[in-house]
């Protein structure tokens, strides 16, 4: 019986994580299924994950809304680790951090076997920070450390919490945009971005530049 993770990335049960729930599994908004998401959007019982012949394939349960998974619509799919599920308002995240690491790995092994890339050899184990930050440049593999997801900091007033909040959501809807536009191409290895929203990033990064040196240099007291 494989046991599955899901994460809700968007919906009014966002960041919630169902670790190692054992398959099947149900998703819906009625009580009665493994997975009960608090969204009208999302049918009584919307859709099915269950394992045959050791993959994992996720259907949908007829819903009224349907069912996209990486952006395209679903009624019968395998799931891999990283996959994106979307129902209703609700989007899920297949897999733990280490699964989607274990994928990524195996991606670029499989790649360095072709030689178009070199392998990770040598890793005590997969690490989904390495993998993230993972480039093919050996100037880039030479750095010593991983990018690490920073704590939030403490004894923040409530007025600070809240302009941080606020902060973290303008950035969260944002990115939902943008990956709401992205593409899987056929081979699953490869996602493609139009130039609109390409450029709708990278003013996201110039404006992110700007917050980290308003924060860093502050300007001076007269």
């Amino acid at each position: 019986m494989a046991q599955i993770t899901l994460r809700v990335l968007d919906g009014a049960d966002r960041g919630k994580v169902y670790e190692d729930l054992p398959t099947p599994v149900t998703i819906g908004r009625e009580e009665g299924n493994s997975l009960q998401l608090n969204d009208e959007r999302v049918s009584r019982f919307h859709v099915k994950i269950q394992e045959d012949q050791d993959k994992v394939v996720i259907t949908d349960l007829e819903s009224t809304n349907g069912t996209k998974v990486n952006g395209e619509d679903i009624q019968l799919r395998i799931l891999r680790y990283g996959d994106v599920i979307s129902l209703g308002r609700s989007v899920l995240l297949f897999g733990s951090r280490e699964q989607i690491a274990q994928r990524l790995a195996a991606l670029r092994d499989e790649a360095a076997s072709t030689g178009t890339v070199e392998s990770g050899a040598g890793l005590s184990g997969p690490s989904l920070e390495f993998e993230l930050n993972w480039s093919a440049d050996p100037d880039v593999q030479s750095t010593l450390h991983t990018l690490l997801p920073p704590e939030l900091p403490e004894r923040m007033s409530p007025g600070q919490a809240a302009q941080l909040c606020e902060l973290i959501e303008y950035l969260h809807i944002r990115i939902r945009e943008l990956l709401n536009t992205v593409k899987v191409q056929p081979d699953d290895e490869h996602v493609t971005l139009d130039v609109r929203q390409w450029q709708n990033l990278i003013d996201l990064q110039s404006r992110l530049a700007g917050y980290l040196r308003a924060i860093g240099q502050p300007p001076e007291e007269d």
